[in-house]
């Protein structure tokens, strides 16, 4: 069944995770084009101000604090913009945390607490988002995973697991909406390293303030993405052609992917900055007084991705491809008709040779 999507200037959005970071930019950036937002997180003051901040740009937004590992809390989300909105079009996930460590220094709790917020929180993001949908008739589901939700990185078994578990229930979900012909569409975006917060936020147990391995690309190419899914049905998006370089070496040459991670998985993961076990990070609280889009990492960071805007400009990228196969083909003409000379001059000089021996 085709799926048709309202544009963003027509949409009312539920932005979960979003007092900083990608889901900050992503509520920000709907916003300026039109959209109605409801957003939430766990931190008030992070959502009072970006609800300030949207209001005072000449927008509507709902501010609902929520911690997503409650179903109770997520359910009140989709009920305050039925309140406030009359319903929503878009359910986009982005809470998550993580725990830097070896997996043999994880305690039990904290395992346990990157699961409920990264994988029970999205599932139950999603439970309420596609029971409001069903009614609706159409509407777009967004995970956020991660490339490593298929490529593991040392330090974050956690996450990593949680992340797997997402890619998963998204396979899953999509599969049961294409066999009941819903129009609903469901998006995974998988990103790689995003210069927010999060590392900032995250709790570590290595020592330093952990860091994103490069290449680094900023929120807003995340943003971005999820803005392009919210409009468009896509099964998936990466974000940074490198995630999509990772996943692709993950399936193919998975040696390869691991002789890298041993190289430069641990070792890029470190900042220089000495950060305590018990420093304040938030894993089990909400972090209050960080509520920037942007992490520490600027000026490591790309300031553009051919692969992401390419899956976002898809008219472009049937050019390139279309550019492509035709590069491609006269390559292959150009070496079959050398080839076919080369036969030839052979052929030729054979007939020579015969010709010579028979009159010597």
């Amino acid at each position: 069944m085709k799926k048709k999507l309202k544009p963003i200037s027509k949409q009312v959005m539920v932005i979960v995770g979003a007092s900083s970071g990608m889901g900050r930019a992503t509520a920000l950036e709907a916003a300026n084009r039109g959209a109605r937002v409801v957003v939430a997180a766990r931190s008030a003051e992070g959502l009072a101000s970006l609800v300030k901040e949207i209001e005072n740009n000449g927008g509507e937004a709902e501010a609902v604090v929520a911690d997503v590992s409650d179903y109770a809390q997520v359910e009140n989300i989709g009920e305050r913009a039925r309140e406030r909105f009359g319903g929503f079009d878009t359910w986009a996930h982005f809470s998550a945390t993580a725990v830097y460590s070896a997996f043999s220094d994880m305690k039990p709790d904290e395992f346990k607490r990157v699961i409920d917020v990264n994988l029970t929180g999205q599932a139950y993001g999603a439970m309420v988002a596609l029971r409001h949908m069903r009614h609706r008739g159409r509407g777009a589901v967004i995970f956020i995973s991660s490339v490593e939700g298929e490529v593991s990185l040392p330090f974050h078994s956690a996450y990593a697991a949680s992340k797997h578990g997402v890619n998963g229930l998204f396979d899953s979900i999509r599969l049961e909406l294409a066999h009941a012909e819903s129009s609903v569409s469901v998006t995974v975006v998988k990103p790689t390293g995003v210069n927010t917060p999060f590392f900032n936020n995250a709790r570590t147990k290595i020592g330093v303030k952990p860091k994103p391995p490069q290449p680094i690309y900023q929120p807003e190419h995340v943003a971005e993405a999820v803005l392009f899914a919210a409009e468009n049905p896509v099964r998936e998006l990466f974000v940074g052609g490198a995630a999509k370089m990772m996943v692709m070496g993950q399936r193919f040459f998975p040696r390869l992917i691991d002789m890298y991670l041993l190289k430069a998985g641990f070792s890029g993961q470190r900042s220089r900055q000495p950060k305590a076990i018990d420093a304040p990070a938030g894993l089990f609280s909400p972090e209050t007084g960080d509520q920037r889009i942007h992490g520490d990492y600027s000026e490591q960071t790309k300031s553009y991705s051919c692969y992401t805007w390419l899956q976002t400009h898809p008219t472009a990228a049937a050019l390139v491809k279309a550019f492509v196969l035709l590069i491609s083909i006269g390559w292959a003409s150009e070496r079959m008709d050398l080839w076919d000379r080369s036969k030839a001059e052979a052929k030729t000089k054979r007939t020579l040779r015969r010709a010579k021996s028979r009159w010597s």
